[in-house]
């Protein structure tokens, strides 16, 4: 009765799931090779204009006195382009407030001329040949709740393909597509996160149909694995075609309990691992499935950034930092500090970044024995019990499409929760951290799901034909299930229509 029972529970949630799998396991393919289109800071800083030191007039702290604010200056400023014109940019919160660096008034209104200058300036094509749409609803490309911060949004598109959404409410470029780029999510993003514009557009009820469909996909695979190893006889009482077998089964079944054995285990991580990316259980504090998060142990980040005295920023000018980078086009500078020394962060146009002091010659980095010195000193009463450099990802620190700055300072904390730093010496910042309260997201989320381990994921395209095996006998598996659903349902439709005619005849005669 128990194994009739697993049989009968595992075959009707085939049935309800099996073509939700199958959008799974072949568009998890896709996903390895092609991400959801988004705008990047690094697609903005790559199409922002070179920064012109004759048109800075204007310091920081005159920049910040034209905001009339009571309020302490914030730490997060930077200085680069909007509109074709150097402009500050504070960042309160998740808002900036922008001040122009050659005139010295505030960015407030954004007229439509100013939303097509941005357009064109993007995508380097005249705004005639678009055609322009003011979106009154979300579409497939900002069904995300972020964008409904920006709203209302302008769609550009042009007979290349390309299509651009702008906010009317910054005039800031919100959302780029290209065809590849679409394409690309539809075999990939879209299925795999289910991300269909009449579900995703309603984040909570979209949330809750992931997480409860992947939940009881692990239950059904669970199940069907148990049976599959349940019914396996290894002294082959069964026969095939005459022949002693293991496997009671024939067809279509057959097939399906064989890779079920197979990559039933893998259908069961990749079923959970994904439900645990939507932070199911309230106890999990890192639910984010694009990066590792951590409480930050407090000393240590403080200590690297320091005291930040927008004041201090008047010892040099900007105009002095950008003639000083001569030969350096500069996208950005960003105005920072290490250990309270205050430094311009300068991005440059081939992708790199120099720091450049209030007093001394522009460097490429800091020190990497002082930044060991100044967590060494922060960490305190834990202690360090490791600082290195790393020339390679680790465990801990890793990337597929190696875009993560190498090489950085490793350095590990000897608290409770065994706390890793990973520090950039060419800007001074912490890239990336981890402790034991993200042991779940780690391994259990992107170990089981990305299969992400250093000793296969170092090593293409090891990995790649690893995890494309595991997927195609997912998609197997998948297929399987299909046809054996279809055939449970056809003898039940086909049961259900005969049943009024056989009555009918029963009347007539």
């Amino acid at each position: 009765m128990v194994k009739r029972t697993l049989i009968v529970v595992h075959r009707w949630l085939g049935v309800a799931l099996c073509a939700l799998f199958l959008l799974w396991f072949p568009s998890g393919i896709g996903m390895m090779y092609w991400d959801f289109p988004s705008v990047s800071p690094a697609d903005r800083l790559d199409r922002s204009p070179t920064l012109d030191a004759a048109t800075i007039r204007l310091s920081p702290s005159e920049a910040y006195a034209r905001l009339n604010l009571d309020e302490a200056p914030p730490p997060q400023i930077r200085l680069d382009t909007f509109d074709g014109r150097p402009v500050y940019r504070f960042r309160f919160g998740g808002d900036d407030a922008i001040v122009y660096a050659d005139t010295g008034e505030e960015q407030v209104d954004v007229p439509q001329a100013m939303i097509d200058r941005a357009a064109s300036a993007w995508v380097r094509q005249p705004v005639g040949a678009a055609r322009v749409e003011r979106l009154e609803e979300v579409d497939q490309w900002t069904v995300q709740g972020a964008f409904s911060r920006l709203s209302p949004l302008w769609k550009y598109s042009w007979p290349n393909g390309e299509e651009l959404y702008v906010s009317g409410l910054t005039g800031e470029v919100a959302q780029y597509t290209t065809t590849a780029s679409r394409l690309g999510a539809y075999v990939g993003a879209i299925p795999h996160w289910l991300y269909f514009t009449p579900l995703r557009k309603h984040g909570a009820e979209w949330s809750q149909v992931v997480i409860w469909t992947s939940g009881i996909g692990t239950v059904s695979a669970i199940l069907g694995l148990v049976i599959a190893v349940w019914m396996y006889s290894p002294s082959k009482r069964y026969r095939h075609g005459g022949m002693p077998t293991s496997i009671p089964y024939r067809g279509q079944k057959r097939l399906h309990a064989i890779t079920g054995l197979i990559f039933g285990v893998a259908a069961i991580t990749w079923a959970f691992s994904g439900m645990l990316s939507m932070d199911p259980f309230p106890q999990r504090t890192g639910g984010d499935a694009t990066a590792l998060r951590t409480g930050l142990a407090p000393n240590v980040p403080q200590a690297l950034r320091g005291r930040f005295d927008l004041a201090a920023f008047n010892l040099k000018h900007p105009r002095e930092a950008l003639t000083e980078l001569v030969g350096a086009p500069v996208k950005e500078l960003e105005l920072t500090t290490f250990a309270g020394e205050p430094l311009y962060l300068a991005r440059l146009a081939d992708g790199g970044t120099r720091l450049v002091p209030m007093t001394g010659p522009p460097r490429d980095a800091v020190d990497p024995q002082r930044v060991i010195d100044v967590v060494t000193a922060a960490a305190q009463p834990a202690g360090v019990t490791e600082t290195r450099i790393l020339e390679q990802y680790d465990a801990y620190y890793l990337d597929r499409r190696r875009t993560r700055p190498l090489p950085v300072i490793l350095a590990r904390l000897g608290d409770a929760e065994q706390t890793r730093y990973y520090i950039d010496p060419k800007t001074a910042r912490i890239v990336g951290n981890y402790s034991t309260g993200n042991w779940v997201s780690r391994w259990l989320y992107h170990g089981l799901h990305s299969l992400d381990f250093p000793w296969l994921y170092n090593h293409r395209p090891l990995w790649d034909v690893v995890v494309i095996t595991f997927m195609v006998g997912g998609t197997v598996l998948c297929v399987t299930s299909l046809i054996l659903a279809w055939r449970v349902l056809g003898r039940k439709l086909a049961a259900v229509t005969a049943r009024p005619n056989t009555v009918l005849n029963e009347d007539l005669t």
